[in-house]
């Protein structure tokens, strides 16, 4: 069975038993692998001030609508990622570092 998760909007085939049990741990919500662990995480480190995956879930649904509603900010964000990723890639020699940083520090600029 198809099913689409309830925060990032991504689609996903599983058994009906799977789809239950994850509805189950998350108040009737269907999230995906990467939504599931985000919530666990966010659930663990709010721990003393949030108790409850409940929290949690509301939380990480927030987090997805917000980039969800503004693709400009995805496209940024990942854009922004690549950079430093690329930034710390040991491969380059050893001047293409900083043009790389000073791309970041354009791009961080131009979200502002």
């Amino acid at each position: 069975e198809s099913v689409k998760c309830e925060c990032c909007g991504l689609r996903e085939d599983c058994t009906p038993d799977y789809i239950a049990s994850v509805r189950a741990g998350f108040y009737g919500q269907w999230l995906c692998g990467l939504c599931c662990e985000a919530v666990r995480d966010e659930a663990g480190r709010k721990k003393q001030a949030h108790p409850g995956v409940e929290e949690a879930v509301r939380a990480h649904m927030a987090f997805c609508k917000k980039f969800k509603s503004n693709p400009a900010v995805r496209v940024a964000d990942g854009m922004r990622q690549m950079l430093r990723r690329r930034s710390g890639d040991l491969s380059k020699p050893p001047g293409s570092s900083s043009s790389n940083k000073n791309r970041l520090r354009t791009l961080s600029v131009q979200q502002s």
